[in-house]
């Protein structure tokens, strides 16, 4: 399986009084490849979007509130899933060329942040059905 490209880094919470400090994204970290735009996705508990598939564009996505069960990877080489939020605080990079879909696992609605290497176009993505690919969701 190709996800050996598909990166998962272990983020640094610094627990203060009043409310934690979540660190995200630093430009020193290898895996930071440019900066392009920043925005909030929010998922329904139970709810499944995808499949999404970016032809040069890097997520960067970081789950601040909730968790959410992502699932990456190629027709080639199969999927696999990576479950992140409060209580694995995680970011997950995906690369260009993979598909990925994800499902809002907590009780509550789950907030997602991608950062990524270039501006949002509609043109460099592909969408397709949840039934495109044999995934079971309830694992």
């Amino acid at each position: 399986m190709r996800n050996d490209q598909v990166l998962i880094t272990k983020l640094k919470v610094i627990q203060v009084e009043g409310g934690d400090v979540k660190h995200a994204f630093k430009s020193s970290e290898d895996s930071f490849k440019g900066f392009g735009e920043a925005y909030f996705s929010s998922i329904k508990a139970g709810h499944i979007k995808g499949w999404k598939r970016h032809t040069k564009m890097t997520c960067n996505l970081i789950v601040p509130i909730g968790t959410v069960k992502f699932v990456v990877g190629t027709e080639e080489s199969g999927f696999k899933h990576f479950v992140i939020g409060e209580g694995n605080h995680c970011r997950i990079s995906i690369p260009p060329d993979y598909w990925f879909a994800f499902k809002g696992v907590s009780d509550v609605d789950s907030l997602i942040l991608n950062i990524s290497d270039i501006e949002h176009s509609e043109t460099e993505s592909i969408k397709c059905d949840l039934d495109t690919f044999k995934y079971n969701w309830e694992n």
